[in-house]
């Protein structure tokens, strides 16, 4: 697998990041994700739009323009002997002694690599998925793609010792959103969307689907979702880049309506695959 860190393209193999890098010693750096579907960037522009959002919240320049960054990609993308991946994009405030502050006049630490893309089989989305609830109990600045994850690690363990996909998190009685993931949910007929805030990460598929909904009259909401509403929902799904469009079918042990993704779930995926073609096309 070719890398590529502070300018460079090589080998996985001979990648090198020293002990005192804040992004290791802190956490102290923000990440993005932009999947490739045969060799193109879906929303990269969108991607780069977030990333640049992280990068302001916690004060660190943007070391390369939108421009800069596309080329990069591009070379990354053809630099892997497979088709479909996911870029993923690491930015650190960079090596300094150990210490809170800020260091002055430190280049930033710059790493990229593109693992394989695996997206839900036909098999999984006829089924749909389970998942669990938890209180969430992360810092509130869920806005930021931080590298500092301890908390939804530890909460998605939570669903995996569960054998699901997915923890859906809950706080202050409302739905927040999951682990990894936007989460939806449909009550009779009405697509609803918790609203974005400091408390969730604004997702490239939550806008896609949101899209999708306005474009094909697809009744929607923004709005607080209480937890009963989602406990008593026709339908939930989860989305996010790699899942793509997911039908949450059990919830904490408990069939959602027939045990089945709903017939919302359905339209939604095969709208979600029309418009990625479409994107791909283009």
């Amino acid at each position: 697998m070719t890398v590529y860190l502070n300018g460079e393209f090589m080998p996985l193999s001979e990648a090198r990041i020293p002990v005192l890098d804040r992004g290791f010693i802190f956490g102290d750096g923000v990440y993005e994700y932009i999947p490739v579907y045969s060799r193109k960037p879906f929303r990269m522009n969108e991607h780069l739009a977030r990333l640049q959002a992280s990068l302001d919240s916690i004060r660190l320049s943007n070391p390369y323009a939108t421009e800069a960054w596309q080329q990069r990609i591009q070379t990354l993308i053809a630099a892997q002997d497979f088709d479909d991946q996911a870029v993923y994009i690491q930015i650190t405030r960079g090596v300094a002694p150990r210490d809170a502050a800020f260091p002055v006049d430190t280049p930033p630490t710059i790493f990229m690599m593109a693992q394989r893309l695996t997206t839900p089989t036909p098999q999984l989305k006829a089924t749909g998925v389970c998942a669990i609830t938890a209180p969430d109990n992360r810092w509130l600045r869920c806005d930021i793609k931080a590298v500092s994850l301890l908390p939804n690690v530890l909460l998605r363990q939570m669903s995996v010792d569960a054998g699901c996909a997915e923890t859906v998190l809950v706080r202050d009685g409302f739905l927040t959103e999951g682990t990894a993931s936007s989460i939806f949910v449909v009550q009779a007929g009405v697509l609803l969307a918790p609203p974005k805030s400091h408390l969730t990460l604004p997702g490239i598929t939550y806008d896609v689907v949101l899209e999708l909904a306005a474009l094909h009259g697809i009744p929607h909401q923004v709005r607080p979702i209480s937890e009963a509403e989602l406990r008593a929902a026709d339908e939930v799904w989860l989305a996010s880049s790699p899942k793509e469009v997911l039908a949450i079918v059990r919830l904490d042990g408990q069939a959602i309506a027939d045990g089945t993704p709903g017939p919302l779930a359905r339209r939604m995926d095969a709208l979600y695959q029309q418009y990625k073609a479409e994107v791909m096309r283009a």
